[in-house]
């Protein structure tokens, strides 16, 4: 597969050239098919995010914003189910006793603070909204919008149960955090009995002293995932597949 960006032309995030891994024999069915972003949501994406110190550099250097809006175009023009898992947390949330090395991270800055369940008192435009370029496709009526993920798969919230309600077997996945909801997401999918496939530049991860969460994350891509493309690949896909009888 060609590779046609800078994170992935980058050495340390080539595929091996000798894979040991067989190809899955994945086929994408569009009438089987929804794209899933997870989290595209102000403070991952903008640099005005509250983790954007954590994150920018990666997201900046795979493009992933615009990889993103360029999923969004194609998979509504080719007309198939898009699907948001978002990350919320709410005041009573805060009053939990115990969490991981990220959660304490989260909780600390405040990240996807919401005022609560039933409000949107201060939401517009704050932290946990969605990305602006991305609020025509997501707020259209159409798009499905799940109740949040609390921690970073998909377990607490009704991702699979809305998907499995539109006939979804397939998942074109992207979003954020490559090595945290992305790939949790990815787990638990999988285990769920979804075909997914993973955009690999349509996603980014934290570079921190304790390591580079995209590198992390593509590595267990390619023993997870069905199959993983690029943007470029995702969009020739969907542009170019017809319907199965």
């Amino acid at each position: 597969m060609a590779l046609d960006d800078a994170a992935t032309n980058n050495p340390l995030y080539a595929d091996p050239n000798d894979p040991v891994l067989p190809a899955t024999g994945f086929t994408l069915d569009r009438g089987k098919a929804a794209l899933v972003v997870v989290d595209p949501q102000i403070d991952f994406l903008s640099p005005e995010g509250v983790s954007w110190p954590y994150f920018g550099e990666s997201i900046t250097e795979n493009g992933t914003v615009d990889h993103l809006q360029q999923l969004f175009d194609a998979a509504k023009a080719a007309g198939i189910t898009v699907a948001i898992s978002p990350h919320y947390y709410y005041p009573t949330d805060h009053a939990w006793t115990f969490g991981g090395p990220l959660e304490k991270v989260m909780h600390g800055i405040g990240m996807f603070g919401r005022k609560g369940p039933l409000s949107l008192d201060g939401f517009e435009n704050s932290g946990a909204d969605f990305l602006p370029a991305f609020k025509d496709h997501i707020l259209d009526g159409e798009t499905i919008i799940a109740s949040p993920h609390k921690v970073y798969g998909p377990e607490s919230n009704d991702l699979a149960l809305q998907l499995r309600k539109r006939g979804v077997s397939q998942i074109i996945l992207a979003g954020m955090a490559a090595n945290l909801c992305v790939e949790s997401h990815l787990r638990e999918l999988v285990e769920q009995g979804f075909e997914v496939v993973v955009v690999r530049d349509a996603t980014a991860g934290p570079r921190l002293p304790e390591g580079d969460g995209y590198l992390a994350a593509l590595i267990n891509f390619r023993f997870l995932a069905h199959a993983i493309w690029t943007t470029a690949e995702t969009v020739t896909q969907l542009e170019h597949t017809h319907l199965a009888a």
